[in-house]
């Protein structure tokens, strides 16, 4: 929950607990956050001021409660969300990448001071056919919070283990996330460089020794600060998930003082309802699908929809959103928009008079509505819906007698489940 900030939610008044911040640590946070600056272009100035300080919480994981996630998702390839894990391999606490790692090794190696795992390609991890990840999907879903362990039998004994879960990630992957990660994360939406926005050569032999250099001095500035900022509760502009996810970049910016505790809670804000209007971007295209099936429906399950019969068809439902959508409704330009995540586009198609005109096919949609709406489960057939016993031929039903057998419907088993 986004709230707006009251009085002492912002600044070095609202931290209240450094008494002025450590010079140092305000010092290397601008050059970190300088040099990741070069190397990746982020959606805003928030977004790389949270990148900034999620390395930097880094430093501090065994004091920490909540291990934030940090999701670095796209649209497309291309976006720069693997130059990111680069930036954060040569700056964090400890990385591990997790790409071809086994869930196995990832589970022994978490313990009181964790590594950060820096998983590229998490698409993968939590698409339909990453079935044989299940154990790493739930410990990336778990580790968000101390004291969450997974049990396992291990051992030439085969006895219950509890091995820990808790350790920061850093996941990147095309398209969002699924929900149990992306409310523990700090969201990156990274997008394709313009023409203009020129980045730095990511280049191992320059590169890496300035990120380690900084990694190094993040080390020196943090390490001796664990016990202090496990005892800090800074005061937070978001409430709820949000805050425990954002506490650990909050304490960061609250250790280093200067102007980084204000800029932490600004991106905090500004990024958590940023998140808010995506979640409810997000239900709105639901909606769409779904009211762009019943329009299909209605017109008898036909193969292809001109764009403005079925923008008008859309339009004219009073109790849809669709009317109102924008300054004027819902256009052929915001159909197109609202559409374009799920894969579907309108092409040129020939109808049956043999004219052509830009219309969405309804295979288009099959996987989209499988998908993100998919068609309630049928409800079991009730005793009036079963067949009818066949007659005998040739004689007339024999009426029951006697009292009639207790015991479930169907016999001992009960009726068959309907699949």
């Amino acid at each position: 929950m986004v709230r707006e900030p009251g009085p002492g939610t912002g600044g070095r008044e609202g931290a209240g607990l450094t008494a002025g911040g450590d010079q140092e640590g305000t010092v290397v946070l601008d050059d970190l956050r300088a040099a990741i600056g070069r190397y990746v272009v982020l959606p805003s100035e928030e977004a790389l001021s949270a990148v900034t300080l999620w390395v930097a919480a880094s430093h501090i994981q065994p004091a920490l409660q909540h291990a934030p996630r940090l999701a670095v998702v796209g649209p497309t390839k291309g976006c720069g969300k693997s130059r990111v894990l680069d930036v954060l391999h040569e700056t964090v606490h400890q990385p591990m990448m997790t790409v071809n790692t086994s869930p196995a090794v990832v589970f022994r190696v978490i313990g009181k001071n964790p590594p950060t795992l820096l998983v590229d390609e998490a698409d993968t991890i939590f698409g339909p056919k990453a079935g044989d990840k299940e154990d790493l999907r739930g410990l990336l879903n778990a580790g968000h919070q101390r004291n969450r362990p997974a049990w396992r039998i291990s051992g030439p004994e085969h006895k219950p283990t509890a091995f820990p879960t808790f350790a920061m990630a850093a996941l990147a992957g095309i398209g969002d996330l699924p929900d149990t990660i992306m409310d523990r994360a700090v969201v990156l939406r990274m997008q394709k460089r313009k023409p203009g926005e020129r980045i730095a050569a990511f280049r191992s032999r320059y590169s890496v020794p300035e990120l380690n250099a900084l990694r190094d001095r993040l080390t020196a500035w943090l390490a001796p600060l664990r016990s202090t900022a496990g005892g800090l509760v800074p005061q937070m502009p978001v409430e709820d998930r949000a805050a425990d996810t954002w506490e650990p970049l909050v304490i960061v910016a609250d250790l280093a003082g200067g102007h980084w505790p204000s800029r932490a809670r600004s991106a905090c804000l500004a990024m958590a309802r940023n998140e808010v209007m995506q979640d409810e971007q997000t239900t709105l295209k639901t909606r769409l699908l779904r009211d762009i099936r019943r329009v299909f429906e209605q017109q008898g399950g036909i193969g292809a929809l001109r764009s403005h019969d079925l923008l008008a068809a859309l339009v004219q439902d009073a109790e849809a959103p669709w009317a109102e959508y924008g300054t004027k409704g819902l256009n052929a330009y915001h159909l197109a928009n609202l559409l374009r995540d799920f894969g579907v586009a309108p092409a040129n198609h020939r109808f049956e008079n043999g004219r052509q005109a830009k219309a969405y096919a309804r295979n288009q949609f099959l996987d989209a509505w499988a998908r993100y709406c998919p068609d309630p489960a049928p409800p079991a057939p009730a005793a009036s819906d079963a067949a009818p016993a066949r007659r005998a031929q040739g004689r007339p039903p024999i009426p029951p007698t006697g009292t009639p057998p207790v015991g479930p419907p169907g016999g001992p088993t009960g009726p068959r489940r309907t699949r």
